[in-house]
């Protein structure tokens, strides 16, 4: 089987620790990279949940929020806002 390189740009500090993350577990950071992309290729998916836990707008609480509003906008009770444009300081 033919070989190729591939290259990945990523924070030094970053990669320092996956290299010896993968170090004491036995295989060097190629080999880790080849495992991901097989799983990827077997499973046709990222092979582990990707999601933002600690962020505000995906609690539990403000999706229970967006459910009911998006229900009252879709029975007709909703409220035409205008949209205000804020300058970032």
């Amino acid at each position: 089987m033919a070989q190729t390189t591939l290259n990945v740009r990523m924070d030094e500090n970053v990669k320092k620790q996956f290299d010896a993350f993968c170090t004491d577990v036995g295989m060097n950071t190629s080999v880790a990279v080849n495992l991901f992309v097989k799983a990827v290729l077997r499973e046709r998916r990222i092979p582990f949940e990707i999601a933002s836990s600690d962020a505000p707008f995906f609690s539990e609480a403000n999706q229970a929020r967006l459910r009911k509003s998006i229900g009252q906008l879709n029975a007709g009770k909703g409220t035409e806002h205008e949209l205000i444009e804020v300058e970032d300081d």
